[in-house]
């Protein structure tokens, strides 16, 4: 927080000053939210293939299956990514917000420790966001891949 020639900021300006890493806290918080959901329908979805997988019989080709529940796997691992990541962007966030109330506690002498924490907090989020991005990819190829076995499935049965 730079200071203007000699004025010490107001206890006011230091609160204002702790409170802004809070609406990077609710996205964040918003964000784990989310990915808790997505990973909850991943798992769900990967439980149904599995048991699906076991009532197979034997004979039967289940590499297509088996492909799915890897699939489902690596999607789990990147939501799993994100989430680390977002409580990590939670803990810089209230670093930042703790690290500005030291810093007006020392007198002003670490004001890099707020800010590198704050760009700390953002490059996490920005991380999780590209491995949600990634999951989101899998999960629409996903998708296509079911429509399409789908529809052929139907097609085959009006033809024969």
């Amino acid at each position: 927080m730079p200071l203007a020639l000699g004025v010490e900021p107001s206890h006011y300006a230091v609160v204002s000053a702790m409170i802004t890493p809070a609406f990077f806290l609710t996205a964040t918080s918003s964000l784990i939210a989310t990915c808790n959901a997505r990973l909850s329908r991943v798992v769900d979805r990967m439980r149904i293939d599995i048991a699906e997988l076991q009532r197979i019989d034997r004979s039967g080709s289940n590499s297509g299956l088996r492909q799915r529940v890897d699939q489902h796997r690596q999607r789990s691992r990147l939501v799993l990514a994100s989430v680390r990541l977002l409580y990590g962007a939670v803990t810089a966030f209230v670093g930042t917000s703790m690290a500005i109330a030291l810093d007006s506690l020392i007198g002003w002498n670490i004001d890099v420790l707020p800010m590198a924490l704050a760009v700390l907090g953002v490059l996490l989020v920005f991380l999780a966001s590209l491995c949600l991005g990634r999951e989101a990819r899998m999960a629409l190829k996903m998708l296509e891949t079911d429509l399409d076995r789908q529809l052929a499935k139907d097609a085959g049965g009006k033809s024969g």
